[in-house]
């Protein structure tokens, strides 16, 4: 069905990728009260986190980004502006609502170091792509066996905590949580069908 693996020459061979949808910067709390309602209709959400790189042994930064996707639209809030709103913090702490990342276990001892916050309803892809006997665990790899294309990190160790972020910036936060959200949703269609075709 899926490789299991795959090589940097093959993913460089793929078509690059990015969101194509409408970004919702939230750096200020009357953003998030007028965003929030559109975000909280979602079932299924991409998740990722963005904090500012360390150079130096021992820095060690908060998180600066949490990121969203459902669809065409991606939320990116700036934590590191906003702090984390009560209703945010109820959305992560909600098991009705799917929230799909990969590597969730820094994310959320990040997370945890801002607030405390009993995480519900999240799904890793690292985890959850071994039922399709895929071994990659890099979002890039998983990207690229399961949506066939490539998506770019040139982005991953900018400033998550400038004054400005950068339309590259926004465009790479959001990429990454789309894709989660894309990649979830592809698995769920092709398992639907496998369990189908055995009933």
């Amino acid at each position: 069905m899926f490789a299991s693996n795959i090589t940097r020459e093959e993913i460089n061979e793929l078509t690059e990728r990015r969101f194509e949808g409408r970004i919702h910067l939230i750096d200020t709390l009357e953003k998030f009260d007028s965003d929030f309602p559109l975000l909280n209709k979602q079932s299924i959400l991409g998740f990722d986190t963005e904090t500012r790189p360390s150079f130096r042994k021992g820095d060690v930064h908060d998180i600066s980004l949490i990121q969203l996707a459902a669809g065409n639209e991606a939320w990116l809030m700036r934590i590191n502006r906003i702090g984390i709103p009560g209703r945010l913090k109820a959305l992560m702490e909600d098991n009705n609502v799917l929230k799909v990342g990969a590597g969730l276990k820094d994310d959320f001892r990040k997370i945890q170091h801002l607030d405390t916050i009993r995480p519900a309803g999240f799904i890793d892809l690292q985890k959850y792509v071994e039922a399709f006997d895929i071994e990659s665990k890099s979002l890039k790899k998983i990207t690229a066996i399961v949506l066939g294309f490539k998506i770019s990190k040139s982005q991953q160790l900018s400033n998550w905590d400038a004054d400005v972020l950068t339309e590259y910036q926004k465009l790479y936060a959001a990429t990454d949580a789309w894709v989660c959200y894309k990649i979830y949703r592809r698995l769920i269609k092709i398992r639907h069908h496998l369990h189908e075709q055995t009933n």
